[in-house]
């Protein structure tokens, strides 16, 4: 049995379907679509834009079934990589079977299967990309992806295989395996790769029957318009970049509920300090955190009135983090460009352009190189590991009780002193889950091995980047988690306790979004069914765990502190 915790979590997107070929998609499209099964049209026009350059195909092909003789055209009557010039076979039905083979020879991935989302993700990608029209393509190839993304289809990719260039070819070979018949239509099943059918691994061929839909013989180029392009790399990247949009902007919450249950300054805030420095970033995220600690009463100082302790400096954990998170903001949305421009691209090899004054109008380059992939995911591995650093100091800070400005030990008031753990063993969750992410930040992009007799002698890694960015935001999402845990339990501690001179505090002491938020955690049941309370005792954390790191990934906290 496959694990389905990670397959899309909404039977039916509660909107109308997404119409493509009318504007450029985008990355929160995918995200509907990947994530929560948004279903798909193809705008009426875009058969006739991207029959242009098959009709070219076509001549080709018709010119050789007439025995006329073709010049080698890369993909349609050559073979491939270092294989490519050596000849040019004369049949057309051998230019079928070379895209049949080259599915066949590419399937030869390992490791686990994908997450839905990501398989669902690389079919949408690969639709966005073949509607450019410079693919050469089947028309009934993109309509089959079409309606394998529109009735669920899920085939099994494994995770490893693809070097970034070359493009995803064993990844995607993996797909096509699932849609696509040999050119005669014979449809062997053991050749027709494998599929999640309710929870089970089945071949492809009983995926597609249950769900009434009909593979597609393979016709010529048709293979490595299927293989070749960046779609599989780019699916892991932008899911994960969405991702990490989502955990930064819930850090900023959790960063301020910090602040206020450690009696923070409100000066590092201040508009005119940042507006001094210019960065576009750094001066959003401040504003966002002036908003969320506006009318709390237990920070001190802001523009208008002086601080009531000196010096008026907090540990940078809490005061720098509009210097630390604004760059992150700043690297999401040059990130952000990279993947919806790269959604949109045209990634396979040769493209066919039709308006070309010369005769071969199918030209060779190199867009299936990921470079741009790889930076994506190799810059947002880095800045998302920078979330979880910070953010794992807080949470340190708040279990310290020499640091955490009169909060008990591990926040927890026992009855005995030693007898309770209490939050002592998430930090070390976090510690390690941040250990983990500054491994993984390390850049893929920078390596490269070269493949097919030295054809392809630089590549870009860009699937290992997505992979260890989609682990990375997987941590830091539980890192912010704990932090929302132990921030609220921390409030509350501190309306017990008052602060350290002995003013008491009251609920109405928190700042709006403090109180909006800490009502959302305590009114959620964990992954056991059980109300995730205030610690008074030591109890099973997993749970809870898990699903603070569920409420982070799904943006529940900023819903709360927003609304």
């Amino acid at each position: 049995m496959i694990d389905t915790a990670a397959a899309c979590t909404r039977e039916e997107f509660p909107g109308e379907d997404l119409v493509l070929g009318l504007e450029p998609a985008t990355l929160e499209q995918l995200i509907d679509v990947a994530r929560y099964r948004r279903r798909i049209r193809l705008a009426p026009d875009v058969e006739g834009h991207c029959a242009k350059s098959r009709a070219w195909l076509d001549d080709v092909i018709a010119r050789m079934r007439a025995g006329e003789p073709v010049e080698a055209i890369y993909s349609v009557n050559t073979g491939f990589g270092s294989l490519a010039g050596r000849r040019a076979f004369p049949s057309a039905d051998d230019a079928a079977e070379l895209s049949r083979r080259l599915i066949l020879a590419d399937a030869s991935g390992v490791g686990r299967i994908v997450d839905e989302e990501v398989v669902r993700a690389t079919m949408f990608i690969r639709v966005v990309s073949l509607t450019q029209g410079y693919s050469a393509i089947q028309w009934a190839l993109v309509e089959g992806l079409v309606a394998m993304l529109n009735a669920d289809v899920w085939p099994a990719v494994p995770e490893y295989g693809s070097l970034g260039a070359s493009g995803d070819l064993i990844p995607l070979a993996h797909i096509a395996l699932v849609l696509t018949t040999a050119p005669d239509g014979s449809d062997e099943p053991e050749n027709s790769g494998e599929a999640i059918l309710d929870g089970c691994v089945v071949s492809g061929h009983e995926a597609m029957a249950a769900a009434g839909i009909t593979r597609i013989p393979v016709g010529a180029k048709d293979g490595l318009a299927l293989l070749n392009g960046t779609s599989f790399s780019l699916a892991q990247t932008a899911l994960a970049a969405w991702d990490v949009q989502g955990a930064l902007h819930t850090a900023e919450v959790t960063a301020c509920l910090s602040i206020e249950a450690l009696l923070g300054f409100g000066d590092a805030f201040i508009a005119e300090l940042h507006e001094a420095r210019g960065q576009k970033g750094q001066i959003q995220v401040a504003e966002r955190m002036r908003g969320y600690m506006s009318d709390s009463q237990l920070t001190t100082g802001d523009r208008d009135n002086d601080p009531q302790r000196q010096p008026p400096q907090d540990a940078y954990s809490l005061r720098c983090v509009p210097q630390v998170f604004g760059p992150i903001a700043d690297t999401l949305d040059f990130a952000f460009g990279i993947i919806e421009r790269e959604i949109n691209a045209a990634t396979d090899n040769p493209l066919v352009f039709p308006d070309l004054d010369r005769d071969l109008k199918a030209v060779s380059g190199g867009n299936f190189h990921a470079e741009y992939v790889a930076f994506a995911a190799d810059f947002l591995s880095i800045a998302a590991t920078e979330i979880g650093n910070i953010t794992e100091r807080r949470i340190f800070r708040l279990d310290d009780g020499t640091l955490n400005r009169g909060l008990p030990d591990m926040l927890v008031d026992s009855e005995q002193v030693g007898l309770d753990c209490g939050f002592m063993l998430p930090q070390y969750l976090a510690a390690a889950l941040v250990s983990d992410c500054k491994t993984l930040a390390h850049p893929d992009s920078v390596d490269s091995i070269p493949t097919s007799a030295n054809q392809e002698d630089h590549v870009s890694m860009a699937n290992n980047a997505g992979r260890h960015l989609r682990q990375i935001i997987a941590n830091v999402e539980v890192v912010v988690g704990v932090e929302l845990l132990m921030s609220v339990q921390a409030l509350e501690v501190r309306v017990q306790a008052g602060r350290p001179d002995g003013t008491a505090v009251s609920e109405s002491d928190l700042s709006t979004s403090a109180q909006k938020v800490s009502a959302m955690l305590r009114s959620t049941s964990d992954e056991q069914g059980k109300a995730i309370a205030h610690l008074t005792r030591d109890v099973v954390l997993y749970p809870q765990v898990r699903t603070a790191a569920s409420l982070v990934k799904q943006r529940a906290v900023l819903s709360a502190a927003r609304g």
